[in-house]
């Protein structure tokens, strides 16, 4: 792929708020498959390493091939990127937007050749990733150490920080709520269950997250978020709801321990408990990709139904006005704060804001430790 065929957004913006030294913004994703024979090679990218037989990929693969082999999440990263061009050029902040994946085109490494040949010396990084684990936090940063290692003359690189109790990734979660249980029908709207569902990860992922010192980062952070979530909706709608955190989109060997419970069990345990309504909350995803309309909309809104509980699923943050509109404050803040300015590092709940660089062993490897950037 030639260089400059890669996906750039340039600004169409006056000179306005200050982002120096930052001459970019680099939107960094895991990626999808776009059509169904782009299944089998993504997955295969997915999973280098793990031995996995090419039939077992075939086998995952019926998920993107009931969805005619394409993933969304590709759609609704070029969705974000045009929110938040128009969120900046409303600023005024006039750096262009850059968008790579670490499993599919556009590959950083190639989006990363097309900055060093722009010019681009500086670039802030926005992963699509809110929470602290190594797949959703450290492998990042080694995919940039890589990408970075790969081409000559690539620019500086500062991830910005894990943005999970951000008022504005909370803010677009709670009106996600609140209308998803607009749509529930009286009575059960006042009573239904709250759960939050998450991408479940093995259990020694889950205690390497975070500060070695401060292990288990990635449940804190979700439980700091859903207890944010409880108490904002019982402030609008003067109904405080039960709630529960559970998983999905388990993987791997049935004998290594992951997150649970898995939310088709869950759904199970409330149906036999006397519960009758539930929203489905995907706090953990971003936007609808495939673990949302899949393991979501397809699986769990189904075993509901088998079950005869009343569901329905509230949206991911997405494109939602005040979520992007944070993710233009932490650009502005990071930013800031490399100038050598006082901030106030924007953050709601339990957890204090995420350091601006990652501690040092901080979502450790399991394998064993790799180049990374964005830490201590």
């Amino acid at each position: 792929m030639e260089a400059t065929s890669l996906p750039t957004i340039e600004p169409n913006a006056t000179a306005g708020v200050d982002v120096s030294p930052y001459d970019a913004v680099l939107l960094l994703s895991f990626g999808g498959p776009e059509r169904p024979e782009d299944v089998v090679p993504f997955l295969e990218n997915v999973t280098k390493g793990r031995g996995i037989p090419p039939e077992r990929l075939v086998e995952v693969g019926q998920h993107y091939f009931g969805f005619g082999g394409k993933s969304p999440i590709n759609d609704q990263n070029r969705a974000l990127l045009a929110a938040l061009r128009a969120e900046l050029d409303a600023a005024g902040i006039g750096v262009p937007l850059y968008w790579g994946n670490r499993n599919w085109e556009p590959y950083l490494t190639d989006v990363l050749a097309q900055m060093a040949a722009d010019g681009i010396t500086r670039a802030a990084v926005l992963t699509t990733s809110a929470y602290s684990s190594y797949s959703s936090c450290r492998q990042y940063r080694e995919n940039l150490a890589d990408a970075v290692a790969a081409v000559p003359g690539a620019p500086r690189l500062d991830r910005l920080r894990q943005y999970f109790n951000h008022p504005g990734f909370v803010e677009a979660n709670a009106d996600a709520l609140v209308e998803a249980l607009h749509g529930l029908p009286e009575p059960e709207r006042a009573r239904a269950r709250l759960v939050f569902v998450t991408h479940s990860i093995p259990e020694q992922m889950a205690q390497a997250s975070g500060d070695p010192a401060q292990p288990r980062a990635y449940e804190r952070q979700h439980r700091s978020l859903v207890d944010e979530l409880v108490a904002r909706v019982a402030e609008r709608t003067g109904n405080t709801h039960g709630a529960d955190l559970v998983y999905c989109s388990r993987s791997g060997s049935p004998h290594v321990p992951w997150l649970e419970p898995d939310v088709n069990d869950h759904l199970e345990a409330l149906q036999e408990g006397g519960t009758t309504a539930v929203v489905l909350a995907p706090i953990g995803f971003v936007s609808d990709h495939m673990e949302v309309v899949y393991d979501l909309d397809t699986e769990a809104l189904a075993t509901a139904g088998r079950l005869g509980l009343l569901a329905t699923r509230a949206a991911t943050a997405g494109v939602a006005p005040a979520f992007v509109a944070g993710l233009k404050d932490l650009l502005v803040e990071r930013a800031a704060a490399e100038r050598g300015e006082p901030v106030v590092r924007a953050a709601v709940g339990s957890e204090p804001a995420w350091p601006d660089l990652c501690p040092v062993g901080c979502c450790a490897n399991a394998r064993g430790d790799r180049p990374a950037l964005c830490g201590q």
